[in-house]
């Protein structure tokens, strides 16, 4: 870690990330966070959205397990409607 700052908190519970650490980190107005608090440490984690070729082959993947199954596209519709209490 090459930048050392501190920043405080405010009454809304909002924290500044410095501006040395964004501009190394890259991050971007609007950018998201896991938050993990534990004892007097807490870790913010940027999320990274995955790439649309990575939603691609998880999708063909899927569906090959879907049809090794024997899965139908009208069981998927019954347990979607089924998880959204739509039975």
């Amino acid at each position: 870690m090459s930048d050392v700052a501190t920043s405080r908190m405010s009454s809304k519970g909002q924290v500044v990330i410095p501006e040395s650490v964004r501009d190394r980190l890259k991050l971007k107005p609007g950018a998201q966070f896991i938050v993990v608090g534990e004892g007097d440490v807490v870790i913010l984690k940027a999320i990274t959205p995955p790439a649309l070729d990575e939603f691609v082959d998880l999708i063909a993947e899927a569906r090959r397990q879907g049809r090794r199954a024997g899965l139908q596209q009208s069981d998927i519709a019954a347990a979607t409607a089924k998880v959204r209490g739509r039975e």
